[in-house]
């Protein structure tokens, strides 16, 4: 999942401040704001269905077209890198 870099309102004030700190991909493809929904690590996201997933990519373009592109969460066990801003966006056009 990317990470960008971008500010909400202080949480409970815009509708997407519940995102906060949290990868908002499954709130997002679900349509969903309940915290419950949401995970504070890694999520793969393997049970969401091909729309719900189709909706994550949406919402991902949409955000890197308006905000900076920062980096990406590690699955568990995923070492961290230090890239070049052209290495990093090799790496993550090869997850797309």
């Amino acid at each position: 999942m990317s990470i960008i870099s971008f500010s909400f309102p202080p949480p409970p004030a815009g509708p997407y401040g519940i995102f906060a700190g949290r990868d908002a991909s499954r709130g997002l493809a679900t349509f969903c704001l309940d915290k419950d929904a949401l995970k504070d690590e890694y999520d793969d996201l393997s049970d969401l269905n091909a729309v719900q997933m189709e909706s994550v990519r949406e919402w991902e373009m949409q955000f890197k077209e308006k905000y900076d592109y920062v980096g990406r969460l590690l699955k568990p066990g995923e070492e961290p890198s230090e890239y070049t801003d052209e290495e990093d966006t090799k790496d993550h056009n090869k997850q797309d």
